[in-house]
């Protein structure tokens, strides 16, 4: 089933209309499927710069130049196939959501090889945004809706955020108080994350009850009985039937 795409998060509008103009202007000899390759580069070296960051803070520069890598590869992909006129919708759906998962886990792990975030918290925020993302692609099937984002956040937003991590404890230098007050927002988010997807969740499966109600409860067994009994009796002893003289 072909979902509809809504997008709602903050910068959707400006953001869709940046990639076209970027997409119209790139070289023939740029493929989707090169853009996918250099997002997930970007995923993977975010995830060492993070790691990195045990030995100088000045990885965090890197770790967010290579976010926005990460940002060009896996926004531009769809959208220059798009522009375009030459998409694979189930090629490309099922390609972008796996590599997705992949970045989404070599990012985390590499937060939690920093020396800012826990790992187990860096951990669980990698699960929480997969089952954030493996809720999105339901509803596409459910509602034939697929819903990039939660209200009026969405990947963008969120590499934003990181990057302004990055950049305030980058600029911080070393500081003992980094260290709990990283984890400590960490933390917070990964509970908002499990607590936006719990709700969401329980608000889909209400509007799913209400477009396919539970069938009536079967009737009590003596009616059963009862039906039964008639239908023997009506067999067993046929109604008369008027005969004409």
């Amino acid at each position: 089933m072909a979902a509809r795409r809504e997008l709602t998060f903050l910068l959707a509008e400006p953001e869709r209309r940046l990639l076209r103009a970027i997409a119209a202007r790139l070289p023939p000899w740029t493929t989707s499927d090169g853009l996918t390759v250099l997002g997930m580069v970007g995923a993977l070296g975010t995830g060492v710069a993070y790691a990195l960051a045990t030995l100088s803070a000045a990885w965090l520069w890197a770790a967010s130049a290579f976010l926005v890598v990460n940002w060009f590869g896996d926004s531009l992909d769809g959208t220059l196939a798009r522009v375009r006129r030459a998409e694979r919708p189930r090629y490309g759906y099922y390609l972008d959501h796996v590599v997705d998962a992949f970045s989404t886990a070599a990012i985390g792990a590499g937060i939690g090889l920093s020396p800012y975030v826990d790992l187990g918290v860096a951990l669980a925020g990698v699960l929480a945004y997969l089952i954030l993302s493996i809720n999105i692609y339901l509803e596409s099937q459910a509602f034939g809706v697929f819903r990039l984002g939660y209200s009026r956040i969405g990947p963008t937003e969120a590499r934003i955020v990181l990057v302004a991590a990055n950049i305030a404890l980058a600029l911080s230098g070393p500081n003992a108080a980094a260290v709990p007050v990283a984890t400590g927002v960490a933390t917070a988010l990964v509970v908002g994350m499990f607590v936006m997807v719990a709700v969401r969740i329980g608000r889909n499966l209400s509007q799913l009850a209400r477009l396919e109600p539970p069938p009536p409860p079967p009737p009590p067994p003596s009616v059963y009985r009862r039906t039964a009994f008639t239908a023997a009796r009506a067999s067993t002893y046929p109604a008369p039937t008027s005969h004409s003289p």
